[in-house]
């Protein structure tokens, strides 16, 4: 299986110089400047995060370059949040097709990030250890900013000129109601804890295993009920910029999304975090792990100016997000941009996975003839590979043929999610 996994990566080689070439083509707008800052106060030990801002598209050309930045909240011990650390990147652009321009790598980036997520969670049920970590994991190109995450961190978007914006949905059983009906759904219980007498006390917890998220990575004592698909959200921000704020539950448990960016308005990114998580521990106090990272897009060779609402927000906020699909002209970006408006790009957070990866007869194929699981990546005989469409009552394809094609394991993994079986993790 490795020398196949070899030889599929070298065959989907394209010859740097062609990259590079297509990547200057692609640039039609000076990038922006990315500056952050982080902070961070531990109680239990379990929050971790991630920034690495020297990721490239196109190994070897400094014009291809992203920045990531995560945060993961573990909850059980830090098993699961240390193993999603060191392993989500890498399985989320290993889900990448070879050779792809810059638009055509963003297009593809939601359904890789469903493939990461989904792989990450299955290797590290496979150690067999039983704690868990929420995952929100933003990726900065330019003036795009790709969010997905499971769990209740949360990032928010504070654009200059416009209404604050969550880029996330929070997963958890007291809040959101189409969850709950999902979870129920597909095999679990989702009630409050009781105690002696019969009182009911606490957040809506599911059953077995009491967890408060109805996604997450890991808890494989909870049930696959639990799903590591995350909701995936792409916005495109105008040449103004805008603040991420990106966080754990111990700052959103004490401050709202606009009490978090107003806190630290007109402040540079490593003191607008230290502000965030001191506004949070005067509110509330360090009752749980507080992280919270600030990124700040910057237009080139400009200061991000504190950004203060207009007075007049209603005819505003209507206009805040548009939808554009990834074809449209050139002309309506750019005059998005000219009035400070920004742009959305997509959006999905349906937890079935043949929703999520879509139709594709074509790049479930690798060059050397072999077939693709397109969440593990591992090459497959035509006779192994099983449509992620086969059997699906959620399925819009009238194919069942048609790709992404998934592995016997993955296939498993996928039933198990949608409550088609029991879970078959026994935990003592």
């Amino acid at each position: 299986m490795a020398s196949g996994e070899g030889r599929r990566r070298r065959d989907n080689l394209v010859p740097l110089a062609a990259l590079i070439s297509r990547e200057m083509r692609n640039e039609t707008m000076e990038k922006p400047t990315v500056r952050y800052g982080y902070a961070a106060q531990s109680r239990k030990g379990e929050d971790y995060f991630l920034i690495k801002t020297d990721c490239q598209r196109v190994p070897g050309n400094s014009s291809s370059t992203f920045s990531v930045f995560a945060i993961f909240d573990g909850h059980n011990g830090n098993a699961a949040a240390i193993f999603t650390r060191e392993n989500l990147l890498n399985h989320v652009l290993g889900a990448l097709p070879r050779g792809l321009g810059r638009e055509e790598w963003l297009q593809a980036l939601p359904r890789a990030l469903v493939a990461g997520f989904v792989k990450t969670d299955k290797e590290f049920q496979s150690r067999g250890e039983t704690s868990g970590t929420t995952a929100t994991f933003v990726i900065v190109d330019g003036w795009t900013v790709t969010v997905a995450s499971v769990g209740d961190s949360r990032c928010i978007l504070d654009p200059q000129g416009g209404d604050i914006s969550t880029l996330t949905v929070d997963h958890r059983l007291e809040e959101n109601i189409e969850e709950r009906e999902r979870v129920t759904a597909s095999g679990g219980e989702v009630g409050r804890l009781s105690i002696v007498g019969g009182a009911e006390i606490g957040p809506l917890r599911c059953w077995p295993g009491g967890l408060c998220l109805s996604r997450s990575i890991g808890d494989m004592d909870v049930g696959e009920f639990i799903v590591p698909i995350p909701y995936v959200k792409q916005v495109k921000l105008s040449n103004a910029g805008g603040r991420l704020v990106i966080a754990s539950d111990g700052i959103w448990d004490a401050l709202s999304s606009e009490m978090a960016a107003k806190s630290c308005r007109g402040l540079p990114a490593e003191l607008a975090a230290r502000q965030v998580v001191k506004e949070a521990l005067r509110t509330r106090g360090l009752k749980d792990d507080t992280t919270c990272i600030v990124v700040d897009i910057v237009p080139p060779d400009n200061s991000l100016q504190p950004s203060t609402p207009p007075k007049k927000q209603n005819k505003l906020r209507a206009l805040l997000f548009r939808k554009k699909s990834h074809d449209s002209a050139s002309k309506l970006s750019k005059k998005l941009s000219a009035v400070g408006i920004v742009e959305e790009l997509f959006e999905e957070g349906s937890a079935m996975l043949a929703e999520r990866l879509g139709n594709d007869d074509t790049t479930t194929h690798s060059t050397s003839g072999l077939f693709t699981c397109a969440v593990c990546q591992v090459d497959l005989a035509p006779s192994e590979g099983i449509s992620v469409h086969a059997g699906s009552i959620f399925s819009t394809s009238s194919k069942p043929w048609q790709g992404p094609f998934l592995c016997a394991d993955c296939r498993n993994k996928k039933d198990a999610m949608e409550g088609k079986r029991p879970s078959g993790v026994k935990v003592a």
